[in-house]
């Protein structure tokens, strides 16, 4: 893909790209127009009829009827390269996928090459950066990873023409141009743009420095840095995200994005949760390797992880709505710039926007109502057995029985609810207990303190008990997760089948994610379902296509993925470095997605599961079947060298027998057919025994200085009665040097490959023998005019049995390819096979630059 890259609109990217484009189109390349925007100017337009064009495809979107590429039109054209403007694109509702650029990589995975334009603000990692100084946030935006293996070339012009550009009306309409020169487009908003852009092309050019020269980003500049990113659920989170992933570009350093997932995560409402499904979805398109755990402290828990990757850089969020925010928050920035040994912090200021909620939310319990109606019924209980049981007690120990509904409700419903008890606790004591009784009044000064530390006591008790209570939820939480995924470990070790495999992964992936499931596998007939964790569900035909996708393209796709987003399905490949194996169906319920955000992890660590799973199985099967075959192989070997040796020695019998018959009388015609076919058996035979020692690794070749213009006369005149009157040319480079290699051996694949060449080419055609110099060494070339190798063959044709198009007339066995390719290889020599232009074949045997014999005056002398 080769990307035309602009500071801004109007610079002239699609007029440059349909220049490049006219250029090769008159050159000779099959190039088409995907889609083009104009804009109505007149010079792109002109550019746009000498190049032949794909009719666009007619969406219907809310009454109106709206154009988009149609992709499948252009892979069923199969062009060398497709013009595609406008990368960063949104597609029409009921497209295939949502951007442009998924298009676009759906054609570079059809091995179509692709042109096409973008503008710097519409890069994913410098959108915040665009929105600072422009003041206009960029929806459309393309990920970074688009650009990874591109070719860019920048589009540059100066601010100055660019505003006379406009305000010549060669970008917008007059009216549009004076209110963009007054916005986006000022002269210091283009300057900034415009250094934006020339930055980027240079990390371009650097990077392909660096390749050029074989420098990897970790051996050389930024080697053995690793970036962790901490990631919330604010909205400031994006801005983080974004300048971690600029760091890490500039560091040429993997990035790994973090969530810690603590006790307040409970207490997210939708919003929250949706933000951050957001902020791991943007960290995940930036190439960040995700990472979610459950922790009671956020700065422990990105110590650990400090740790554990061995970060350099640490780059975190810090709001400046602070006062919004508790105290214990606004000291985790300070405390891991304080504990955070041998790694670098980089503290970005965020704003929180709509999403900053009251710290109030960082201690809301799962059921509010249920843990306050509890507090206050527990203290009026309590109340209600002091006030009570006083006469008997007194009222000294009354104050620490309130502990008790305090420590009590803050266990089981959380800090707000010990903190309502606590209040609640002190309130009652103060009015039932403390004199004057049944007044809020307090007369005493021990009476005030005591009241005081009652409240402060069940605050802190309440609170501990509350962090306890989450502690525990935590590791309990953990601990269940644990045991599922050893669980599910151990089952699939125990799995034996594929099917049995599937089942398991369906069955497992339900119950610990409490998800709708279902396996599928790719079949001759489609992709079919295999096991499922429910009743087997019914596949829509999105649904179908989602699957079918995935399958094929490695990716995940349907429901919360950004390919055919319609499917209620998500399809996750189970992939492997055999590829693709199979793919896992996910649904979750009505209103849900299907992997919730604080399982992200422990989603991916099942999948990981059973892809490696169903890898074992491959494994197995194919070793079990490559165990059949050698030893079929081995009593295949046995027996042909049975069955040649007994056959010799009748064999010789019977063709010294027919070389002595006279072939003076009526019976001449018969005499030669016994003679020919005797010496045809004695071939084959000879052929069997070659190849039994070669499949052994019997043949060792004896090298020697060999001259190669003997070695092909010695050949062609031992083929001289079965050459007759075919004509047979030679051609040999009389400054050939000797070679190192065995006479006999090389006699044979010579002798083998004109045979060949003689049972498949016409009597009238001719065979050529051609000896010379390579670039790396001695290469001989027999050619002929045959029906030449079907195509896709020229590597199956050296196979064991092989045989051409022609073989049933010509009675080839099928054994002298094979033979000429193991004696080559044993030699260290090279064969290869290609179908001629005009018709035949060319058979080349490649001698490497070892193989020659250096010889001096000296040597001679």
């Amino acid at each position: 893909m080769k990307i035309f890259l602009g500071a801004a609109p109007g610079v002239g990217k699609t007029y440059e790209m349909l220049l490049e484009a006219a250029e090769k189109h008159e050159a000779g390349a099959d190039v088409v127009i995907g889609i083009v925007e104009t804009h109505g100017r007149k010079e792109t337009e002109a550019l746009t009829v000498p190049l032949p064009f794909v009719p666009r495809k007619e969406l219907t979107y809310k009454g109106q009827t709206l154009t988009e590429m149609d992709i499948d039109a252009v892979l069923e054209r199969r062009p060398q390269i497709v013009l595609v403007d406008e990368l960063a694109h949104t597609n029409t509702p009921g497209s295939r996928h949502p951007k442009r650029w998924q298009d676009i990589e759906e054609l570079l995975a059809a091995g179509i090459d692709v042109m096409t334009t973008v503008n710097i603000q519409h890069v994913e990692s410098l959108n915040d950066v665009v929105g600072s100084f422009t003041h206009v946030r960029v929806r459309e935006t393309v990920p970074d990873k688009v650009f990874e293996n591109a070719e860019i070339e920048l589009i540059d012009l100066p601010p100055e023409d660019l505003i006379a550009r406009l305000e010549a009306g060669k970008v917008y309409v007059p009216e549009q141009a004076k209110s963009a020169l007054d916005h986006f487009f000022s002269k210091g908003n283009l300057l900034a743009l415009r250094e934006l852009a020339l930055r980027h092309a240079a990390q371009y050019v650097d990077a392909r420095i660096k390749e050029h020269q074989g420098i990897s980003g970790r051996d050389g500049f930024g080697g053995g840095q690793r970036v962790l990113v901490a990631v919330s659920h604010l909205a400031g989170s994006e801005q983080v995200i974004r300048t971690a992933k600029r760091l890490a570009d500039a560091l040429k350093a993997p990035m790994t994005a973090l969530y810690v997932e603590t006790p307040a995560a409970a207490s997210f409402g939708p919003l929250e949760k949706q933000q951050v499904a957001r902020n791991l979805a943007l960290a995940s398109s930036l190439g960040a390797t995700l990472q979610s755990i459950p922790a009671t402290s956020v700065q422990e828990a990105i110590l650990t992880q400090c740790r554990e990757m061995r970060a350099t850089q640490l780059v975190i969020g810090s709001s400046r709505d602070r006062a919004r925010l508790p105290l214990s928050r606004r000291s985790i920035v300070k405390d891991l710039i304080d504990k955070a040994s041998g790694v670098t912090v980089h503290v970005v200021s965020t704003t929180d926007g709509s999403n900053a909620h009251s710290w109030r939310h960082l201690y809301m319990p799962t059921a509010v109502v249920a843990g306050d109606v509890v507090a206050l019924v527990s203290v009026v209980v309590m109340t209600l057995a002091a006030y009570l049981a006083q006469d008997w007690i007194g009222r000294g120990p009354i104050d620490l029985l309130y502990l008790v509904p305090v420590i009590a409700s803050a266990s089981f419903y959380g800090f707000r609810a010990g903190l309502i008890a606590a209040i609640s606790a002190g309130v009652a004591y103060n009015f039932f207990f403390l004199a004057p009784v049944y007044t809020f009044i307090i007369y005493s000064p021990a009476n005030v303190i005591t009241a005081i530390l009652l409240v402060v006591v069940a605050i802190i008790t309440g609170q501990l008990a509350a962090s306890a209570r989450a502690a525990a939820a935590l590791a309990m939480r953990s601990a269940r997760e644990n045991a599922a995924l050893a669980r599910f470990a151990t089952r699939l070790g125990a799995a034996k089948e594929t099917s049995e495999t599937a089942q398991i992964v369906c069955d497992e992936i339900r119950a610990i994610l409490a998800v709708q499931t279902m396996v599928l596998r790719g079949t001759r007939e489609g992709i079919k379902i295999t096991a499922s964790g429910q009743k087997k569900p019914e596949l829509s035909p999105v649904d179908r296509a989602a699957a079918e996708w995935a399958f094929e393209h490695g990716e995940p796709a349907g429901r919360g993925t950004n390919t055919l987003t319609a499917s209620e399905w998500q399809f996750r490949p189970l992939k492997t470095s055999l590829g693709t194996l199979a793919i896992l169906g996910l649904r979750g319920p009505a209103g849900r997605s299907a992997v919730p955000t604080e399982r992200t992890a422990l989603a991916e660590s099942l999948i990981d599961q059973a892809a490696l799973a169903h890898e074992r199985l491959k494994l197995e099967t194919e070793m079990r079947e490559m165990e059949v075959v050698r030893q079929r192989d081995s009593l295949r070997a046995a027996l042909l060298a049975s069955l040649s040796h007994d056959l010799r020695t009748p064999l010789t019998a019977v063709t010294a027998a027919a070389e002595a018959l006279s072939t003076n009388g009526p019976e001449t015609e018969l005499v030669e057919t016994v003679r020919s076919e005797a010496r045809r058996l004695n071939r084959f035979l000879s052929d069997l025994l070659d190849l039994t020692r070669i499949e052994e690794g019997a043949v060792t070749p004896d090298l020697q200085p060999i001259d190669l213009t003997d070695a092909i006369t010695s050949a062609v005149a031992d083929l001289s009665s079965a050459i007759g009157d075919r004509n047979l040319q030679t051609s040999i480079n009389p400054n050939l040097p000797l070679v190192r290699a065995d006479a006999v051996l090389l006699h044979h694949i010579i002798l083998n490959l004109i045979d060949n060449a003689l049972k498949y080419s016409a009597r009238g055609e001719s065979i050529i023998v051609v000896a010379r110099m390579g670039k790396r060494g001695p290469v001989i070339d027999v050619l002929d005019r045959g029906s030449g190798i079907p195509q896709g063959s020229e590597h199956r044709i050296f196979d064991r049995f092989a045989r051409g198009e022609t073989s049933d007339r010509t009675g080839g066995s099928g054994l002298g390819l094979a033979i000429v390719k193991g004696f080559a290889n044993a030699m260290g020599f090279t064969v290869e096979a290609a179908r001629r232009q005009r018709g035949g074949s060319r058979f080349t045997i490649r001698m490497p630059a070892e193989a020659i014999v250096h010889v001096s005056m000296e040597d001679i002398a």
